[in-house]
């Protein structure tokens, strides 16, 4: 190839990463995928459905990806979008679905259901960031590499959305 730059050649080969390392990254991360799911969502059949998705999305866009560093991240990102994408086709179900959902619900304890609701009612930049810290154990700078936000409002959304779990608790 006449012309190319090392970084073009750099980039080309990560972009057109195989299919076994991309599938071994793929299940390194799928653990986390799940409970990030799950707990966006709170049913293990939504939960996989939605990491299904993810991975699915992620092989499909891999050729944007232009960092190796960056491939958790990344890959974390996609599934918080499936997540979201999934709780607003959630909020357009039959009032029936709804019905067999909410009898469920009952069967869990008190405090899971209000710990729910409020994380619910957050706005979707805390609740963000709230799980990822708490349900996840990731840092600050983790957390913003993900959000692709600077370390200070990540710490201003864990702040705020944290004073809006006490209030709705």
């Amino acid at each position: 190839m006449v012309g190319n730059t090392m970084d073009e050649v750099r980039l080309e080969d990560f972009a057109l990463m195989d299919e076994e390392t991309f599938f071994e990254r793929l299940y390194v991360e799928h653990r986390k995928m799940y409970v990030i799911a799950f707990s966006y969502l709170g049913t293990e059949t939504d939960a996989l459905e939605v990491v299904q998705e993810a991975s699915c999305r992620a092989w499909m866009k891999r050729k944007k990806l232009k960092d190796e560093q960056s491939f958790t991240p990344w890959l974390i990102r996609i599934t918080i979008n499936c997540c979201m994408d999934e709780l607003r086709r959630k909020k357009r179900m039959f009032p029936a679905e709804k019905l067999v959902e909410e009898a469920a619900q009952e069967m869990k304890s008190n405090e899971r259901i209000d710990l729910e609701r409020a994380m619910n009612r957050m706005k979707p930049r805390y609740r963000h960031a709230v799980i990822l810290k708490y349900y996840q154990d990731m840092t600050t700078a983790q957390i913003a590499k993900v959000l692709k936000k600077p370390e200070g409002t990540i710490k201003t959304w864990l702040r705020e959305g944290l004073r809006q779990l006490r209030n709705y608790l």
